[in-house]
């Protein structure tokens, strides 16, 4: 790899960093009783309100419908994601100072494959949170209705409107692979043309 192609894997490694400081991803429920809304944010290694008191009365109000509480301490890629994300620093890092262009690949792969791997227990975690409903004590009851949040986008549910999309950090991560692969379609384009 040639010196533009290392700054440029550089600080997409570094941009990784942001994602310790920055919600992953954010999700929002408006509702005519809540007009100003709830919200939690997904980050690195917790789940919390978007405002003071949002996390405890989405559980209360998940509560109703038979949804479990969110208690962030029960779930255990929270306790994973930092060293997930620290050793795809330090690795990209690694590659970008070493500058081997198959240590790039293996990087951008790994990466990449992490990524999907997040993006699809995510949208499990959604899904069981959604569809495992507690029939037998919830105030709220309608058959066949499941309340699944989306993975992208909005959702509307009875009277909620719910939206899920990346924050910050989901944003950085993203930029950060995206300069992993621009580094590599350099290096592609560098190694056809010589």
């Amino acid at each position: 790899m040639n010196s533009r192609s290392r700054w440029i894997l550089a600080i997409g490694a570094l941009l990784l960093v942001g994602t310790y400081f920055f919600p992953l991803w954010s999700i929002t429920v408006a509702a005519p009783q809540y007009p100003e809304g709830l919200g939690i944010y997904i980050r690195i290694n917790t789940v919390d309100g978007q405002h003071k008191n949002d996390l405890k009365n989405l559980n209360l109000v998940n509560h109703y419908i038979g949804m479990q509480e969110i208690v962030p301490e029960s779930i255990p890629e929270l306790k994973y994601m930092p060293g997930i994300v620290g050793f795809l620093i330090l690795s990209g890092l690694a590659v970008a100072w070493k500058g081997g262009q198959r240590m790039l690949y293996v990087w951008l792969a790994l990466f990449s494959a992490l990524a999907i791997a997040g993006l699809i227990d995510f949208y499990f975690w959604n899904y069981d949170f959604g569809h495992n409903l507690d029939t037998e004590h919830a105030a709220i009851q309608i058959e066949g209705m499941t309340y699944q949040p989306p993975l992208f986008g909005t959702k509307t549910m009875l009277n909620f409107v719910t939206t899920s999309l990346p924050s910050g950090g989901g944003i950085l991560a993203f930029c950060s692979v995206l300069l992993g692969y621009v580094t590599a379609f350099i290096n592609w384009r560098e190694n056809r043309a010589s």
